[in-house]
């Protein structure tokens, strides 16, 4: 009996794409939660566009992603940059190609923050400010 044809796909001498990412960013000596980051939106990337391979496609692609995620994501602008510096890092490091200029994407907005200002009576009740019964 052939165990041969029981064990599996035959590998083809070239690591998947995931594990050339895992291998570029271990190189680099990323932190393992950098790693875990940009793989999973790296997945995000290739199951956004119906599994196809980043090779085959352009800078609208990833403009495109980008922007479904800032819009329908809803994702916070941080969010928004860690998933594009994970795209930058597989185009780059990995595929090296070239992806020219990203133009067109809808940035995730930055929240708006009010300062917090409290009058002289909240921050003496607050027990910060000097008392004046001294």
């Amino acid at each position: 009996m052939n165990q041969s044809s029981n064990s599996g796909p035959v590998p083809t001498g070239k690591p998947k794409l995931l594990d050339q990412v895992r291998s570029a960013i271990r190189t680099l000596h990323y932190s393992r939660r950098t790693e875990k980051a940009y793989i999973h939106w790296i997945r995000r990337y290739i199951f956004f566009h119906h599994v196809r391979h980043p090779q085959e496609m352009v800078a609208a692609d990833v403009t495109q992603f980008l922007t479904h995620l800032a819009v329908e994501g809803r994702v916070s602008a941080s969010t928004q940059n860690q998933a594009f510096n994970a795209l930058l890092f597989l185009y780059k490091r990995v595929l090296k190609k070239d992806l020219g200029l990203i133009q067109g994407v809808t940035r995730a907005k930055k929240p708006k923050r009010l300062p917090v200002v409290l009058n002289r009576e909240e921050v003496r009740l607050s027990g910060t400010w000097p008392s004046t019964s001294s």
